[in-house]
């Protein structure tokens, strides 16, 4: 099991989950983050640190495209390992739908 991001992420950012993470599997691209699957360690303590509820198990139905997404990414961005700013306008765009489709960008974020 590995715990993955999904879309509630994109435009909000909370980097929460980066500071508790033992294991430094978080990755950053412009406008979310991914966890590398084959990094976590499936401890769980960054599920309930994010504030939009953009981290879930691998276990969950339908949550096999944002596997293979923070897959993808999480070789492609660099890695985060602290805490950064959320968007100012995060909370505008937190229980916003199909954020994907919207607003996704596969560039990468700056990293540490």
């Amino acid at each position: 099991m590995t715990y993955v991001v999904n879309e509630k992420c994109i435009k909000c950012k909370y980097t929460d989950c980066v500071e508790v993470c033992p294991v430094d599997c978080f990755y950053e691209g412009e406008n979310m983050l991914v966890i590398h699957p084959d990094e976590c360690i499936d401890c769980g303590v960054c599920e309930p640190e994010c504030p939009a509820d953009a981290i879930k198990p691998d276990t969950e139905p339908g949550i096999e495209r944002w596997l293979e997404v923070n897959r993808e990414f999480a070789d492609k961005w660099p890695n985060l390992t602290a805490k950064k700013a959320a968007y100012a306008d995060a909370d505008k765009y937190r229980d916003e739908e199909d954020k994907f489709d919207k607003y996704f960008s596969s560039e990468p974020g700056s990293g540490d």
